[in-house]
């Protein structure tokens, strides 16, 4: 097991840094001049040429790659263009509030997604079932800004019962906070909620199907015994690798939730960034949210050793 970790730790370096390559690349290609941007219509060509010297843009983008992966290595993310401060500390800043949204997310997608899962498994080709599956199509199809859209149209704009913006103030309690997520990690919850239903229903029609459940069965144990403590026990493998794919999407995905719901997280961040051509937060930005995705997935792999011991790491395949 540790020398599996300490492998996935080292790998962790060229993915990033195939990451860091590519935003870096497609930053350079797009459309538009930061300095010009930053000056505003009024500056003269004069005033761009003196702010790209200063921003360094002036360089060769060879020179300029070279700069950002010294910089990188010394754990410096460079500075924000439009905001003048460390890109590091922005993120961290924004960071919180994108974890709060996509943890209550995920909750939510679990404590809903799994045990719907279950009832379709056990009631496999009843009218629950097709309800439960045909629910979960609908979610997986439903496009995320669409959603949330309709969410605030209803529960904001015709009935007042939440706010549609903002994440609120702890200074008026957690209260106010709770009110201003509900909204959006509903929204952003509905795909992951609908992937965990579909995930966890054909895992568990496998798991049931097995001479062990019958046993149990025949022994006369408690049906509910059975499905929450053995089956689902043994069905949670897969569900481990979905989640942790969805909590890798959630807090690197939630770009559009963020936007239409004004949460001052990541997502925002990312989104204002690209408006403002300030190509260091966006370079920044995308590299932490690769760090956070390659962790996670290491998180997930290093607990499927703690849920189903029988896994293998030293084989080609990890099993």
């Amino acid at each position: 097991m540790l020398k599996f970790t300490i492998k996935r730790l080292i790998n962790i370096i060229p993915t990033l840094l195939i990451v860091a390559t590519i935003v870096f690349v497609i930053n350079r290609i797009i459309p538009g001049d930061p300095a010009a941007v930053m000056l505003g219509p009024q500056a003269t060509v004069e005033d761009i040429a003196e702010m790209r010297i200063k921003l360094g843009l002036d360089q060769p983008i060879f020179m300029q790659y070279i700069d950002y992966i010294i910089n990188l290595l010394k754990g410096d993310f460079g500075q924000s263009i439009y905001y003048k401060e460390s890109v590091l500390i922005l993120i961290l800043d924004r960071f919180p509030n994108t974890v709060l949204l996509s943890v209550t997310a995920l909750m939510i997608a679990l404590l809903i997604g799994i045990p719907a899962g279950m009832i379709a498994a056990t009631k496999q080709n009843s009218i629950l079932d097709y309800i439960v599956m045909l629910g979960a199509l609908v979610g997986v199809s439903m496009p995320v800004f669409w959603l949330g859209i309709m969410l605030v149209l209803q529960f904001s704009v015709n009935l007042g019962w939440f706010p549609a913006t903002g994440i609120g103030s702890m200074d008026q309690g957690f209260g106010n906070v709770f009110i201003h997520l509900i909204l959006p990690s509903i929204t952003l919850s509905t795909i992951p909620m609908a992937t965990f239903a579909r995930i966890t229903r054909s895992s568990m029609l496998e798991v049931i199907s097995q001479d062990y459940i019958k046993t149990a069965r025949a022994k006369g144990l408690n049906e509910f015994f059975i499905i929450a403590k053995h089956a689902l026990k043994n069905a949670l493998t897969p569900i481990l690798t979905v989640m942790g794919m969805q909590i890798s999407l959630l807090l690197g995905g939630s770009v559009l939730t963020e936007t239409i719901f004004s949460w001052p997280g990541m997502g925002r961040l990312i989104i204002d960034a690209i408006d403002k051509r300030d190509f260091m937060i966006v370079q920044g930005a995308v590299l932490f949210v690769a760090l956070i995705f390659v962790l996670v997935n290491l998180i997930v792999d290093i607990l499927y050793k703690v849920v189903n011991p029988r896994v293998n790491y030293t084989t080609k395949k990890g099993r």
